[in-house]
């Protein structure tokens, strides 16, 4: 574990834009955005043998579904990459990417390899980049509400669809463990850049009375609160400071974190999608609450929620390098909206 000054500096260091990301990029061609979903989950289910088609489907109510999970490194409902040859990796892959954007395909590749990073730190020999799984919910046809999701440890992204327009993008996570990466063939890699320094950010500029009213409590809950089943649970708290209490400089970050996890990782067309959700939401309405302390390896935990928002950011009990991450649309999440 790097010693408190080390952490430090990798905060101060990740917050200037100072970090290598490590690792291997995938080529622009594997994460240009795309609007043909439907096709690349037809394309993705032709090349599967009938059992690994088996294995990777689910009916549209099932209710694994709505058993969204990236925690824990056990197997995920769904076809696991490493059941699959190359080109079936690559079909899924692509159509991971036909909703995210370069950089939010990049960020679920750095999530992937830090379970190779686990491995060769001693933390698991079955641990691998491969041990993520694909599942789809429905038949994907013209009209025909269905989705998938792409699930391992610490990564569950996914999509609910009418045909081939996307109709929910949430659930959704990015987790960490360890999201700075040292001493590994990885060196250097940071799988989330801003979340957990922007956060910090925000609070540390802060002052009396305003910090007073933004902290839920002095000990961080060390998790996320919103786990499958609870998504709607924090949806009507009124605990923390509404940004309309901010100056504009601390709602500005507020809302920057807002982007960092609603519409930097989707592909252009869903990313204006959710920004008009956005400015459908009272903004000044949303709530900035937090938990835990402000040294650099000190548990924190915060979120934003109002409206048609819930983010959550943990760090978990004992281990400051180790981050869980959720956001919820409690409207809109799986498509319930189409569902009442």
């Amino acid at each position: 574990m790097p010693t408190q000054m080390t952490r430090r500096n990798m905060l101060l260091a990740i917050g200037a834009g100072l970090a290598v990301t490590g690792g291997v990029r995938p080529a622009a061609a594997e994460v240009a955005p795309a609007t043909d979903t439907l096709a690349r989950a037809r394309a993705a289910l032709a090349l599967l043998a009938p059992e690994q088609r088996a294995a990777a489907s689910f009916a549209f109510d099932s209710p694994t579904r709505q058993r969204w999970n990236y925690f824990g490194a056990w197997r995920k409902p769904g076809l696991q990459l490493a059941d699959m040859i190359p080109d079936q990796q690559q079909a899924a892959l692509q159509l991971l990417a036909s909703i995210l954007s370069p950089e939010g395909f990049a960020k679920a590749e750095r999530v992937m390899i830090l379970q190779d990073v686990l491995r060769e730190q001693g933390r698991g020999a079955s641990r691998s980049r491969e041990r993520f799984a694909l599942a789809i919910f429905g038949t994907p046809s013209e009209g025909a509400l269905w989705g998938f999701r792409i699930e391992g440890h610490h990564l569950s992204v996914g999509a609910t669809l009418r045909g081939d327009a996307v109709v929910s993008v949430t659930p959704s996570s990015f987790s960490s463990d360890p999201n700075t990466v040292t001493g590994t063939a990885w060196d250097g890699l940071v799988a989330l850049k801003e979340e957990e320094v922007l956060g910090r950010r925000l609070f540390a500029d802060l002052e009396d009375p305003v910090s007073r009213h933004a902290l839920i409590r002095e000990r961080a809950f060390g998790n996320i609160i919103a786990t499958a089943g609870r998504e709607t649970e924090l949806a009507a708290r009124t605990d923390g400071v509404p940004l309309a209490d901010l100056t504009q400089a601390q709602r500005d970050l507020a809302l920057r974190i807002v982007e960092v996890y609603t519409t930097d990782h989707l592909a252009a067309p869903l990313a204006e999608q959710e920004r008009s959700r956005q400015q459908r939401n009272d903004l000044d309405a949303l709530r900035f609450g937090w938990a835990g302390g402000t040294g650099p390896d000190d548990m924190i935990y915060y979120r934003l929620s109002g409206g048609t928002m819930l983010i959550e950011f943990a760090s978990l009990r004992g281990q400051p390098l180790h981050l869980h991450t959720i956001r919820h649309d409690p409207v809109h999440n799986l498509a319930r909206h189409l569902l009442a």
